[in-house]
């Protein structure tokens, strides 16, 4: 195995620092000879953790025609990542240990970013019978993290048995919060934008008053509830509100949450359309607050290809979601750091770090010090770049950020010591 002499790198943006690679393991601040090792001038970039990932989209098995385990985590390696977690609405639904199973190995086969699955709450998500639960948590995969997204797990009864399951095997639900019934025929935020543009509205309060009843049951029942991409002020008060009171919820928000809002639905353009929609200028201010004081634990990607006959159609029939690993960093760089809401370290509390503990992951989010496993990421904030659809590794291209010029990139990605990305480019 190749080692790698890391010189004059911001350890999260600290002081410059040099870093050894060698033997999949991190060591800092020794008197290293230069020979022997494949040498990397780091003047000017931060060193970061590497990523982790609480919700990506990898669409194998089933959908391969918008994305693959092994495109997938290439695009996440480019990103800055080193392990995702790959949701559960596959076809099949992974829903069985054998699924999930599936899906574990293709990552490791792939060798670009460790994936750990999903396991669906209900069978087929149809939200009316638990799924094999504690056989996906004995699985090879060890899944931890449970989640219907794309669809509610609505049914009170049935989501506090969910919550009670996994307590056994410290496991948590991954809920997305959407009241069925308040959001039948939904295309966009509700508002005085959509009733001008005719898209039927979508209610902050039909994601508001889910989170409102979950953290309610996970306090009875003493279980772990983590939020799935928060879109709402609403939404932010309340978590704040449960973690207040002591209770085991945690919450996530995307980066395009943090950047988009609903205005761009004006356009008609479906690249737009997203699942929680575009929220309002006021609900983003609210959204980057509780990111920066800790009322929200992760920043997840939420990344969801589709390929261009779902997105090239109009607006009503499109296919909900957009791409978001490759360029997660420079949103956050954009809308956090930039704005002097976090620091380098805070950005690695909530990319890497929390993640990692919320997801029960322990060989990756671990801070970079002497003996830790080699998950690295070396990053330029100094570039600004517009974004090109062509320039993705993804198979699919709905981007929301195509033309938007953007901060930062990343320069290299290492998975226990191996590089993934050299140069800004796939290894």
């Amino acid at each position: 195995m190749t080692s790698f002499l890391i010189k004059n790198a911001a350890l999260l943006g600290g002081d410059p620092t040099d870093i050894l690679i060698q033997e999949g393991r991190v060591a800092l601040d020794g008197d290293w000879d230069e020979r022997g090792h494949e040498v990397i001038d780091a003047t000017g970039l931060i060193v970061l953790p590497g990523l982790v990932d609480l919700h990506t989209h990898l669409r194998e098995p089933g959908r391969e025609d918008a994305e693959t385990v092994l495109t997938g985590t290439q695009a996440a390696a480019m990103g800055g990542y080193t392990a995702v977690h790959a949701m559960a609405n596959t076809d099949p639904v992974a829903d069985t240990a054998g699924v999930v199973e599936q899906v574990w190995r293709l990552g490791r086969e792939g060798g670009y970013c460790d994936v750990y699955p999903i396991g669906a709450v209900t069978v087929g998500l149809a939200g009316r019978q638990l799924a094999e639960l504690g056989a996906m948590a004995d699985s090879a995969a060890r899944v931890r993290v449970f989640s219907d997204d794309g669809h509610c797990v609505s049914d009170a009864v049935l989501m506090r048995r969910a919550l009670e399951y996994v307590k056994a095997f410290d496991g948590v639900v991954a809920q997305h919060a959407q009241e069925p019934r308040l959001t039948e025929g939904a295309q966009m935020n509700e508002g005085e934008l959509s009733g001008r543009l005719g898209l039927a509205g979508w209610p902050a309060v039909a994601e508001e008053a889910v989170i409102a009843r979950d953290c309610l049951l996970a306090a009875h029942v003493g279980s772990r509830l983590h939020v799935c991409h928060v879109s709402t002020a609403g939404s932010v008060e309340l978590i704040r509100q449960a973690k207040a009171s002591g209770w085991n919820v945690t919450a996530e928000v995307t980066p395009h949450h943090l950047l988009l809002t609903d205005e761009l639905a004006a356009s008609y353009d479906p690249i737009y359309k997203v699942n929680p929609p575009l929220r309002t200028a006021v609900d983003t201010e609210a959204l980057r607050a509780g990111l920066a004081d800790g009322t929200i634990d992760v920043v997840a990607t939420d990344h969801a290809p589709h390929p261009h006959e779902d997105k090239d159609c109009e607006w009503a029939a499109a296919a909900f979601g957009m791409l978001g690993l490759e360029t997660a960093l420079s949103v956050v760089q954009e809308t956090m750091v930039d704005t002097g809401l976090l620091t380098w370290a805070e950005v690695a509390e909530r990319m890497s770090y929390a993640p990692a503990r919320i997801g029960r992951v322990t060989d990756h989010g671990r801070p970079l010090e002497d003996g830790a496993p080699a998950n690295v990421v070396l990053y330029d904030p100094s570039v600004r770049r517009v974004v090109e659809t062509a320039e993705s590794v993804s198979l699919s291209r709905n981007t929301p950020y195509a033309g938007m010029e953007l901060p930062g990139r990343v320069v290299a990605t290492f998975l226990r010591g191996q590089p993934t990305v050299l140069d800004a480019k796939l290894a």
